[in-house]
């Protein structure tokens, strides 16, 4: 099949705006490929190719090669053209890279460029990626969907998946099990608003730190230790401190979950971009340990010398882990249902300087690759009224609609900054009526655009929820929001009486920004 016509179901997808016609639409295009070419396909639309760390990104792929008259790229063809350009290391690694590139985009429409582009940089914006998908893949081939996910789970790849499903059916994908030295997909926690909402939902719990540091799955096999991100990438090499603690304790084969985190010399936490800068350098690691040094904490354990801990209760992984971690590589717990003693708990996390805390079923399972009802993170939860500077036009559900909002700040006399500084971008917590609304009232104070951003006068203030401050040199004042959402627009307020950027940088000093 051409990639052209991936790439137009691709878009066709991303303009549907429910799940169950995505995944029709899917698993059509999965039967017409067949094994041959659907793993293939899958590769592509779930971003999985994203990660083959193909060195490409967003400044790689200006002034290259006008489009093709006419379609000629197959889809495994160009699955196979991004991995060789993975493949390339060593000198002369990016002439080799540009060389490549440039010869699959010759070959490209533009329709298949614009689709190749997004695949490059992790932007396809479709709503297809693994649990669609996975869904699509069960679909196709008359598979249950709960046989599809736990291999998934298992395999944490959506391609291998699919080639099995395609050609073993249900006992290809039973074949999947825990493997040491093979990670995960994680799991994930869903949010409440405060510990007493959380407790409503678990009922006695567990609660721990939650570190604001990068997540590891540590995997140890003898004396073979790999350690993985959330992102199932491997980072074993840049992280000794991690593999050393995995080292030390007395067992044979272990999977263990936890965080790896850069503290200060008074054990409070340092920035989290100092921790992920150090996790994500490829300088000399001895020198980076000695400059940011990085301390593993543990929470769970999915495996113990040759015992698969996944399916046991939460209660049940913590003792295996305890039995396994001294403390000092354990995040701090409580099991309570005292609320009481659940908000204190919480208050003393915060005051160490840490992100908030996981309350947790410890019946639950190990819900790998799912945001589980067992986990539900509790943060402190900031709030700013800020000024919509702009905003970018959706795709998919949201398409025709002006979605991302451009949050600016009152500059308020700070030089060379004003009046308007902009910290930041959100698309979240914005409801049907909110987009709806916000379009016209954006529209009525439309100054310029162009083919994505529609530029407004600075007059409509929006409260704005978020996490914490983090350091961006991408914006003037040197500050962004993290995980901004919307709460809900404030018509009662004037753009005169929006937050400044004064606020904005007490609130990072009291974070030891």
């Amino acid at each position: 099949m051409l990639l052209r016509h991936l790439a137009l179901v691709s878009r066709a997808v991303a303009d549907e705006p429910g799940r169950r016609a995505k995944t029709a639409l899917l698993a059509d295009l999965l039967r017409e490929l067949g094994p041959a070419e659907a793993p293939a396909a899958v590769s592509l639309l779930s971003g999985e190719s994203h990660r083959l760390r193909t060195g490409i990104g967003p400044a790689s792929l200006r002034d290259l090669p006008p489009a093709a008259a006419g379609p000629s790229l197959g889809v495994r063809e160009t699955e196979r053209a991004l991995e060789r350009i993975a493949e390339v290391h060593g000198a002369g690694a990016q002439a080799e890279r540009r060389r490549l590139l440039t010869g699959l985009f010759e070959r490209a429409t533009e329709a298949e460029q614009g689709f190749l582009r997004a695949v490059l940089i992790g932007e396809l914006r479709q709503g297809a990626l693994d649990a669609v998908v996975a869904d699509a893949v069960a679909q196709a081939t008359g598979v249950p969907a709960a046989a599809v996910r736990r291999a998934l789970m298992f395999r944490g790849s959506a391609r291998a998946v699919a080639e099995a499903a395609l050609t073993g059916g249900v006992p290809a994908l039973d074949a999947f099990r825990l493997e040491v030295g093979r990670p995960v997909r994680p799991m994930l926690a869903a949010s409440a608003p405060d510990v007493a909402s959380a407790l409503d939902r678990t009922g006695p719990a567990a609660l721990e730190w939650k570190l604001d540091g990068i997540r590891v799955q540590v995997h140890r096999d003898g004396q073979d230790v790999a350690v993985f991100t959330r992102g199932l990438e491997d980072i074993t090499a840049r992280v000794p401190e991690v593999a050393e603690a995995a080292l030390s304790l007395p067992v044979r084969s272990a999977v263990l979950d936890g965080e790896a985190i850069a503290l200060a010399p008074d054990g409070r936490p340092r920035p989290f971009q100092e921790t992920a800068a150090r996790t994500s350098s490829r300088r000399d690691p001895g020198r980076l340990r000695t400059e940011v040094p990085l301390s593993a904490y543990f929470f769970d354990l999915l495996h113990r010398d040759g015992d698969d801990l996944v399916n046991r209760p939460g209660r049940e992984r913590w003792s295996a882990l305890a039995e396994s971690a001294p403390a000092g590589l354990r995040v701090a717990r409580v099991e309570t249902g005292d609320r009481a003693r659940a908000l204190a708990f919480f208050r003393e996390t915060l005051a160490l300087g840490h992100e908030g805390v996981l309350v947790k079923d410890p019946a639950a399972g190990y819900a790998a690759g799912r945001r589980g009802a067992g986990w539900i993170k509790v943060k402190p939860r900031h709030t700013l009224d800020l000024v919509v500077l702009a905003a970018e036009w959706g795709s998919g559900r949201r398409r025709g609609f002006l979605s991302n909002l451009h949050l600016g700040a009152r500059a308020a006399g700070e030089p060379g900054l004003g009046p308007w500084v902009m910290l930041g971008k959100t698309f979240k917590g914005l409801t049907d009526e909110i987009l709806a609304w916000q379009t016209g009232e954006l529209l009525a104070r439309e100054v310029e655009r162009d083919a994505y951003i529609v530029r407004v006068r600075p007059e409509l203030v929006v409260e704005i929820a978020f996490d914490g401050v983090q350091r961006s040199p991408r914006y003037p004042a040197g500050l962004a929001l993290r995980f901004a959402r919307v709460l809900r627009y404030r018509t009662d307020k004037s753009a005169d009486e929006a937050d400044t950027v004064a606020t904005v940088r007490r609130i990072a000093a009291a974070e030891g920004l």
